[in-house]
């Protein structure tokens, strides 16, 4: 396959909500077929496909370049004022390396929790903050840069390039141009191509990709359309200004930007400044710590309280030999999986659950662990319905053990603060 030596770095996954309509496996496929060494992913303020992203372009063979589009506060993150603060700027940010991708998720949930207003925004003093290990852009047109130029401040827009500069580093910073059927694109390329010449800032050519291929822009349309609440035909609705958002070869963008071929090769360049190995970041998996008795481990604890819990279920027949083969057969795959810990805070939620008379039911595989029927976890004894704990816990398939447990509307928020109390904020989320 003939390498093609382009990188797209601005481009929208499904995970852009009703925005982009790209699926990850076949925006991947075909950065393969084009033969593009690697891929960006940046969604609208999100980093919700981040990891099936990284995941679907290792496996492909290209490199998986993270980043997100968010939104800058024109003022401060927390200013929420109606006519002054709902249309931020956009903002490319990207992972050089792992304190840029931490710093992003940094940016992203701050931006969702701290100054969502309309969009979820960040603004200069929380970025500066959190530059370390991003590279940025001048962004689209929708981005402060280039709203500054439109306005006709560009005084001001100088003086936040070189903010922009200063703060990422002078190495970190690209003036970003992008091609599509809007009259001002080509006056702010050309603006930009002179401050680059000017200022010594690096030129970075972008497709704003938002579907796959060309023939998917109706589709697209569509799209926005469910976004918008608009019928197709209504005249006044939103629509991309024409059918240029898709994932262009090399010489499709050649084609688009004769007077800067450097705009080009510097997607490779950042695509080869960008070191991230999530692979390495994600091995294993990581439990808040359970604290356990002195002179115990959490194995050893788990064991302690399996014993005890045993006697309690099975009186006389806690020795049978099918007992204890099956209690030994279970806990050496917990310890030899790593999931001791995980029992035992599973353990601690329902007894808690059950010293404040909170009723709480397990759903699904579960129930087939004498581990979690000895600890009053389950309810069902699994010997005695021929549960098999595989199908729960199999080292053949190494995932994290899936105990659903059922609490009550009512009491469930009890349960949740008792989580955040006794194991940290940091670590209790909710799923989307």
């Amino acid at each position: 396959m003939p390498q093609d030596d382009f990188v797209h770095l601005h481009v929208h996954t499904e995970f852009s909500m009703l925005d982009g309509l790209s699926r990850i496996p076949h925006l991947v496929q075909r950065a393969v077929e084009l033969g593009q060494p690697a891929l960006a992913i940046t969604d609208h303020g999100v980093m919700h496909g981040v990891i099936d992203f990284y995941r679907e372009a290792k496996k492909a063979g290209i490199k998986p370049i993270i980043g997100m589009e968010g939104y800058l506060a024109r003022r401060g993150m927390r200013d929420k004022e109606a006519q002054k603060d709902n249309k931020p700027y956009h903002l490319l940010l990207i992972a050089r390396n792992l304190t840029g991708y931490l710093n992003l998720m940094k940016i992203a949930t701050a931006a969702q929790l701290e100054g969502f207003y309309y969009k979820p925004r960040v603004d200069k003093e929380y970025l500066a903050q959190h530059a370390e290990g991003l590279i940025v852009t001048s962004g689209c047109a929708a981005a402060e840069i280039p709203r500054l130029l439109e306005e006709g401040r560009e005084r001001e827009a100088i003086e936040a390039m070189h903010w922009y500069r200063d703060v990422f580093g002078p190495e970190n910073f690209f003036l970003e141009l992008q091609s599509h059927s809007m009259p001002w694109l080509d006056k702010l390329n050309r603006m930009l191509i002179e401050f680059s010449k000017k200022y010594n800032i690096p030129l970075l050519a972008t497709n704003d990709v938002h579907y796959v291929r060309p023939e998917d822009a109706r589709y697209h349309d569509v799209l926005l359309c469910v976004q918008t609440g608009k019928t197709y035909d209504d005249p006044g609705r939103l629509r991309m200004s024409d059918e240029s958002y898709y994932l262009k070869s090399r010489a499709e963008m050649e084609m688009l930007f004769r007077e800067a071929p450097e705009a080009l090769n510097n997607s490779l360049l950042v695509a080869e400044m960008c070191e991230l190995d999530l692979d390495t970041y994600y091995k294993g998996y990581h439990l808040p710590h359970f604290p356990v008795p002195e002179g115990h481990t959490a194995e050893t604890y788990l064991r302690h309280l399996c014993e005890t819990g045993l006697r309690k279920r099975y009186g006389d027949r806690a020795d049978d030999p099918e007992v204890r083969a099956r209690l030994e057969h279970e806990l050496n795959i917990i310890h030899q999986m790593g999931f001791d810990a995980y029992f035992l805070i599973v353990w601690d939620l329902c007894q808690y659950a059950k010293q404040r008379d909170i009723w709480w039911n397990v759903r699904g595989s579960g129930a087939g662990s004498i581990v979690a029927y000895s600890l009053g976890i389950t309810s069902v004894d699994p010997l005695r319905y021929h549960l098999i704990f595989e199908r729960f816990l199999n080292p053949e398939r190494v995932s994290m053990p899936d105990i659903d447990l059922d609490f009550p509307d009512d009491r469930r928020e009890e349960m949740i603060q008792y989580a955040v109390d006794k194991y940290g904020q940091e670590n209790v989320a909710q799923i989307i």
